[in-house]
């Protein structure tokens, strides 16, 4: 089901449907291979058909949604290969986006991060894997949006649009396999300000969170292939 954000009023019909479609896509409200259809979403946020045309062209141009022959469009699903590359692009941004926030962050930035870290642990707590996903990203943007003038924002973001719709399928496992806390890694590391340190909780959360949702992903896909 769509959650949407309440529209500021400075908002347009079109710059609120695209915000509202990209933050659910980001935060895993939509799987991958799902339809989305201008009908249905423009009833859903009680639009016309114009808003959600236009936010899906952009969506779509953007990697996160797939247009297909019939001129339908779903949201875009990933091979090994391109998670893999994903995920890759995703550490070496982050881990890079983070060792250069690291010495703008102050006590109160520090606080905001610990409390999305609590966040996150409670929606873990009680199943509730969107506010999970949706925890995690603000920690992550918390910390990188902490330098001034920062451009490599928006291109982590785009990565998220890509990988966000595998995010509560890797929130489900979680608790089986993501045994370390790189969040209270993070946090340790920056309040020490050990740059090394910090890359390492970063890449680790990565690699450890969305990549294991990813390759459980495909294992099971292949397993049901060749049961098949």
């Amino acid at each position: 089901m769509l959650v949407a954000a309440g529209r500021e009023a400075f908002e347009s019909a079109k710059q609120w449907v695209y915000r509202v479609l990209r933050h659910a896509i980001m935060t895993g409200q939509f799987e991958p291979g799902d339809p989305v259809t201008i009908n249905g979403l423009a009833e859903a946020l009680g639009v016309s058909a114009m808003p959600v045309r236009e936010a899906l062209h952009r969506l779509v141009a953007e990697g996160a949604l797939e247009l297909l022959d019939n001129r339908r469009v779903r949201v875009r699903d990933l091979d090994p290969q391109s998670f893999e590359e994903v995920l890759e692009a995703r550490v070496a941004l982050e881990t890079r986006a983070a060792e250069r926030a690291m010495p703008f962050v102050d006590e109160m930035r520090l606080a905001r991060m610990r409390a999305f870290d609590q966040q996150a642990d409670k929606a873990l707590a009680a199943g509730d894997f969107g506010r999970l996903v949706e925890a995690n990203f603000n920690f992550h943007r918390c910390l990188y949006e902490a330098r001034p003038g920062t451009v490599m924002l928006p291109l982590i973001e785009s990565l998220w649009l890509r990988l966000g719709p595998f995010m509560r399928r890797a929130g489900e496992t979680l608790s089986e396999t993501y045994q370390v806390d790189r969040h209270a890694e993070a946090l340790a590391a920056i309040a020490r300000r050990d740059a090394e340190a910090l890359k390492a909780a970063i890449a680790a959360d990565i690699r450890d969170g969305t990549g294991h949702l990813g390759r459980g992903h495909f294992e099971r896909v292949a397993a049901l292939a060749a049961g098949a």
